[in-house]
């Protein structure tokens, strides 16, 4: 598919997935690690698509990829991706990527000045990474003329050794070239812990687990809901099984009770879910029958 193919109208928004990487080959045992649990996999395979697991039935399917919101008032990006020439000695997968991420930016005719806000829902290494470019060896805002939002308790923690965990390894040294530079260059807007809205109908709402200070965003406009969940999922097999967290969820209970609720609210308010991980389309709705959810891409 284009970019164009998935580009998606809520309300008087358009919403288009930027595509970076497509991940194949990890296991479910890998990525939810002691949460995995074989039967309740076993359930799911009947329940899966085609997008979500490969051929074998035994691997995942995911992506990484960011949201360009435009509207008549604003163009904003939700999430930045892992970005190019990074060094991340500790994530192989990051390490030093030259993806087109921009390119592909610039066959929707957005050019990187053009950006009026970056939106984070945190900052791990998958999420904050096209905030900056190298340019004459020093690490720039990518996006010059947008002013980027996202937590001050992240900002704080993850510029503290506090952060400096096996957990949240993959994303050492992200701090230092994807958010202090923004800082520097005067671009960062911080959001306290109860979030709120930023913009006309654009709003940060807490969710934290899954990083110290996670938020979702949710955009209404025309009576719509799109709703950005950042990483409170990372695959379709968690709306059926939403105590399954992943083995990058740095505090566990918190991202088991999060995800619950945006499950919640995504089912009962209607709300057009878009993920940063899930494959296929990437979007979806939330349906709910008692206890149950169930997910059905759009």
């Amino acid at each position: 598919m284009s970019e164009a193919q998935l580009s998606y109208l809520v309300g008087d928004l358009r919403i288009t997935r930027i595509s970076e990487m497509s991940l194949q080959g990890g296991s479910p045992q890998e990525l939810f690690n002691r949460d995995f649990n074989a039967e309740q996999f076993a359930d799911y395979c009947d329940k899966s698509t085609e997008h979500d697991l490969q051929a074998d039935g035994e691997h995942l399917r995911q992506s990484i990829h960011s949201w360009l919101v435009q509207s008549p008032e604003y163009t904003l990006l939700i999430d930045a991706g892992s970005g190019n020439e990074k060094e991340r000695p500790n994530a192989p997968i990051f390490h030093h990527l030259n993806t087109d991420f921009l390119t592909r930016l610039a066959s929707l005719g957005v050019s990187p000045e053009s950006i009026d806000y970056v939106l984070l829902t945190h900052l791990h290494v998958d999420h904050v990474g096209w905030n900056t470019q190298q340019v004459d060896g020093k690490w720039v805002p990518t996006f010059p003329n947008a002013t980027y939002l996202f937590s001050a308790i992240e900002a704080r923690y993850y510029a503290s050794t506090a952060s400096h965990n096996e957990v949240n390894r993959t994303s050492l040294g992200v701090y230092e070239d994807s958010i202090l530079p923004l800082i520097k260059a005067g671009l960062v807007k911080l959001i306290g812990k109860e979030g709120g809205e930023v913009l006309n109908g654009v709003r940060f709402i807490p969710t934290p687990g899954h990083s110290i200070d996670h938020m979702s965003i949710s955009i209404e406009s025309g009576g719509d809901v799109a709703f950005f969940a950042g990483d409170l999922m990372h695959h379709p097999l968690q709306v059926y099984n939403t105590e399954w967290n992943t083995r990058y969820c740095e505090f566990p209970a918190q991202a088991s009770a999060s995800r619950r609720w945006g499950l919640e609210f995504a089912a009962d308010s209607g709300a057009l879910w878009f993920s940063t991980h899930f494959a296929g389309t990437s979007v979806g709705r939330v349906y709910r029958e008692d206890e149950q959810f169930s997910w059905q891409y759009r």
